[in-house]
C-alpha cells in the first residue's frame, strides 16, 4: 500500500522550499501550478500538469520511490475554475461539485493502491474553518461535507515559521490538523526538510522495496 503524506501551510511558509535537500534525480515532481521552485535546482523527473489521468499514469510509471505533488490544492481549484461557468444550474451544479470532490478523493485512494515503497507528498495551502481549526484549503465545502480530507492521511505536517526558522509541526497544537504516528519524529517541531521526513518515514515503516522495472 502506497503512503500518501499531506503537507499544509500558508504561502511562503516553506512548503516548496522543503524539497531543497533532495538530489535532482531523487524524486518525481508533479508541478500542478507550473511555477518555478524557490531554489536553484531542477528535478530531472518533473511533469507540469493538473490532469488527474496523467498524474495517475506518472505515479505508476515513475521509477522514483518518492513523488511530490506541488501544489495539489490547485487540482481542485483548476478543475473548478475550468468548469463552473459552463456547468448549468440545478442538479448539474450539484453533480459538478461532486465530481470536483470525488476526483481529489480518488487520487488519494489511488496512491494507497501503489506499491508500499511509494510515498506521495500532497503539498497544499491551509485555511481556517468555521470552528477556528487550521486545515487543508479546498473550495468552500466541496470535500469537507463529504470527507475529512486530513483523515485520509496518517502523516500530516504543517509548515510554519517558528521564531527565526521554518519548521514542520508534527503534532497538533489544538488548532491545526498536524499529526504523525507515535515515535516517528522526536520533536513537535522539526526542520522543514522533506528529504529528512522521507528518510524517517521509510525507516519507521521499513519501506525498503525497489521497483520491479526502471522507467
Amino acid at each position: 500500500m502506497g503512503v500518501p503524506v499531506l503537507v499544509i501551510g500558508k504561502s511562503g511558509s516553506g512548503k516548496s522550499t522543503s524539497l531543497r535537500n533532495f538530489e535532482e534525480n531523487e524524486i518525481g515532481l508533479i508541478n500542478v501550478s507550473r511555477k518555478p521552485l524557490p531554489f536553484r535546482k531542477k528535478f530531472e523527473s518533473t511533469v507540469n500538469t493538473d490532469d488527474y489521468g496523467i498524474i495517475e499514469k506518472c505515479l505508476v510509471k515513475t521509477a522514483k520511490n518518492s513523488v511530490v505533488i506541488d501544489d495539489a490544492g490547485y487540482l481542485i481549484v483548476n478543475m473548478f475554475m475550468k468548469g463552473h461557468s459552463s456547468t448549468g444550474a440545478g442538479n448539474a451544479v450539484f453533480g459538478f461539485y461532486n465530481k470536483v470532490g470525488d476526483s481529489f478523493w480518488s487520487l488519494v485512494e489511488f496512491v494507497k493502491s501503489l506499491p508500499e515503497y511509494k510515498i506521495v507528498y500532497f503539498i497544499m495551502h491551509e485555511e481556517k474553518n468555521d470552528f477556528g481549526d487550521i486545515k487543508p484549503k479546498t473550495i468552500g465545502k466541496i470535500l469537507d461535507e463529504k470527507v475529512c480530507l486530513e483523515g485520509m492521511f496518517t502523516v500530516v505536517l504543517r509548515s510554519v515559521k517558528s521564531s527565526d526558522r521554518y519548521v514542520f509541526r508534527t503534532q497538533s497544537d489544538g488548532l491545526d490538523v498536524a499529526k504523525s504516528p507515535m515515535g516517528l519524529f522526536d520533536d513537535i517541531e522539526i526542520d522543514n526538510d522533506l528529504k529528512a521526513v522521507d528518510t524517517a518515514i521509510r525507516d519507521y515503516w521499513n519501506l525498503k522495496g525497489e521497483p520491479d522495472e526502471k522507467i
